[in-house]
């Protein structure tokens, strides 16, 4: 089947770009002597997990413990969850998965380790945790080296919870003025990670990862200092609008919608059947991944999506009304391709030749827990 036969909205995946973009990732990793243990939020698809690893990726990075399970039930047997995880219900279910595979999760309070200590208190294995730093996003994180050293000493004290070593997420990196500025962002929060990795030494913790990472900066390929271990990328997968105007290459997208043209209703309008419930409204308009609108036309680049209802996208481009016809297909790029990804069932593989060569279940798709 082409995928112009496809009952639309739906979602597009151009194989051959996809691999392109996660071999790329998997040979600077390579270059720099690191891990590449991808972000699977953004495609939150078992099956491309799987293949990022066969292509050369060590272990993968999940945000909630549900994407951990079903991860964990294809197959994943090295987990990292990127995010500070607080409650009783979701550690114990972490401690589960910590029975038949390596896992790992973030932490960033005593608070939150007090919780850990307990819900682990006579597992056969200790809570395997990483300090996440903030460097700059302003978002979560340790952000006084005081705050840290208390923990430190919290951890020194605990029983049931072994410290891994520490993470960050660069992402002001999206807004940096430049892709040269973006890079030395990246380097500037890889030197405060590495800074408070160094302090944990200097506690007698024994230190394995330095895990770092955003998708604008390491696919500009910005200096990865000694000492890191790990990088988290996602989006660079699949890319999206804002991560090409990053990067400089429209031809590195490989997520599309496909939608169907609906109405015409004026000598410029064009109406989309797909909105806001199969595109998100996001939309980035500062620095390197700015974006025009809130997603362009593959086929017709310079066309923006100029609004958005639910269930509707609109179009104000007389050339483009002009162009096509009710009833015909045109592919969306969309603005920021990850929580997109989360509100469709399956995703489609497509070849060179526009063949679907692949149904893909996104089987963490609402696990938000």
């Amino acid at each position: 089947m082409h995928y112009r036969e496809l009952d639309t909205p739906a979602l597009l995946i151009d194989r051959e770009r996809m691999e392109a973009n996660i071999r790329k990732m998997v040979d600077y990793a390579a270059k720099n002597g690191v891990k590449l243990r991808p972000h699977t939020k953004t495609h939150k698809t078992p099956a491309l997990a799987l293949l990022q690893e066969q292509m050369g990726a060590g272990g993968i990075t999940v945000a909630k413990v549900g994407e951990a399970e079903v991860m964990a039930r294809a197959g994943l047997t090295d987990i990292f969850i990127a995010n500070e995880i607080v409650g009783d219900t979701k550690l114990k279910r972490i401690r589960k998965l910590a029975e038949t595979i390596a896992i790992s999760f973030g932490l960033g309070s005593i608070e939150q380790a007090e919780m850990i200590e307990r819900a682990f208190d006579g597992a056969e294995k200790k809570a395997q945790v990483v300090i996440e730093i903030e460097v700059g996003e302003n978002r979560s994180g340790i952000i006084e080296e005081a705050d840290f050293l208390k923990l430190l000493d919290y951890l020194k004290t605990c029983r049931n919870i072994c410290l891994r070593g520490v993470f960050s997420h660069d992402g002001d990196s999206y807004s940096a003025p430049s892709r040269a500025a973006a890079c030395e962002k990246a380097v500037v929060a890889q030197k405060r990670t590495l800074h408070f990795a160094q302090m944990a030494k200097e506690q007698g913790f024994s230190i394995d990862t330095v895990s770092i990472g955003s998708t604008p900066s390491l696919a500009n390929e910005a200096e990865i200092l000694a000492g890191v271990t790990e990088i988290r990328p996602g989006t660079f997968i699949f890319m999206d609008a804002s991560q090409a105007n990053a990067v400089g290459n429209q031809e590195v997208c490989a997520a599309t919608v496909l939608a169907t043209v609906m109405s015409r209703p004026t000598a410029e309008r064009v109406i989309l059947d797909v909105g806001a419930k199969g595109l998100t409204m996001q939309s980035r308009t500062e620095g390197i991944c700015a974006v025009d609108g809130l997603g362009y036309l593959m086929e017709y680049p310079n066309t923006h999506i100029a609004q958005m209802y639910d269930e509707h996208a609109i179009i104000y481009d007389s050339a483009f009304r002009s162009a096509v016809s009710i009833g015909d297909k045109v592919r969306i790029v969309p603005v920021h391709i990850c929580p997109v990804v989360n509100l469709y069932d399956r995703a489609y593989l497509i070849g060179a030749d526009g063949q679907v060569e692949r149904e893909l279940e996104i089987a963490c798709r609402g696990k938000l827990q």
